[in-house]
């Protein structure tokens, strides 16, 4: 069963799946998709260029697949792709791709919290959490599992690594590697994700693997390129290894430096 308030507005062409809920005064335009099972509750809209999976909760006031707020977009053809589990609180927005790539991701069992904004072709991995009121600009990925802090600010084209932890308010400029802590201004790299990685099961071997790897890339007064050459000759390969390695080779924007080495 489908329930529809008389009071929400679905244009005849959305795709309504199976015992989806949606509450009054919501919006639902053309070209949209709704999975199974999914909760559309009072004041959504959400825009055309929209596909959203099953077992999604949209709440109050959230805007979805607006077009982008950025002066290139002249209209072209894009969507908002929202993954299975997702959860999406009071007055988030997310805005839809742009010719840069089309396509804003949100992979599946994400949490959005209140107030989020989500800038044109980013990519939010599965499992992540942005807490209340971080605005993500432009072509920003977030990894697996990276929890951002309420009131955080990333810039474009950076990048967080998977597992990562942002202290609230931070203002994200550099790239952000794997499995750490990090914050202050200027962001700065403060330690490894000890707890959030032992919660999510990682063994002490791979805790301590990590931290020889940061150990060494932080703490070895070794340059970025030369810190990599030691990891590479004296750690064992591996995935948590390639993670790391792999991140800050890809790196554009250059990864944040180690609380130490910042001058106050």
């Amino acid at each position: 069963m489908i329930s529809i308030s008389p009071l929400a507005f679905v244009h005849p062409e959305a795709q309504i799946g199976k015992s989806v809920i949606i509450e009054p005064f919501a919006t639902v335009y053309a070209n949209v998709r709704i999975g199974d099972n999914c909760i559309i509750s009072p004041n959504v809209v959400i825009h055309e260029g929209t596909i959203i999976g099953n077992n999604c909760k949209i709440h109050t006031g959230a805007v979805i697949g607006s077009i982008p707020q950025d002066l290139k977009f002249v209209g072209e053809d894009s969507v908002v792709e929202i993954g299975d589990n997702v959860i999406i609180r009071e007055f988030a927005t997310i805005n839809r791709g742009t010719a840069y790539s089309q396509k804003t991701i949100i992979e599946e069992n994400v949490l959005i919290m209140a107030y989020v904004h989500i800038a044109h072709d980013c990519i939010i991995r599965k499992n992540a959490i942005l807490s209340n009121a971080v605005n993500v600009a432009g072509h920003v990925e977030i990894g697996e599992y990276a929890v951002l802090g309420g009131l955080c600010g990333v810039h474009q084209f950076s990048k967080i690594g998977k597992h990562a932890m942002i202290a609230a308010g931070t203002i994200i400029r550099k790239d952000v590697p794997p499995y750490v802590l990090a914050g202050r201004e200027p962001i700065a790299f403060f330690g490894v994700n000890r707890r959030g990685l032992k919660r999510r099961g990682f063994s002490n071997e791979e805790l301590e693997l990590i931290q020889n790897i940061y150990r060494i890339l932080y703490l070895s007064k070794l340059n970025n390129t030369q810190a990599i050459e030691h990891i590479n000759a004296t750690i064992e390969d591996c995935e948590i290894k390639r993670d790391i390695v792999d991140f800050i080779l890809s790196s554009q924007r250059g990864i944040i430096r180690c609380a130490n080495s910042i001058h106050r």
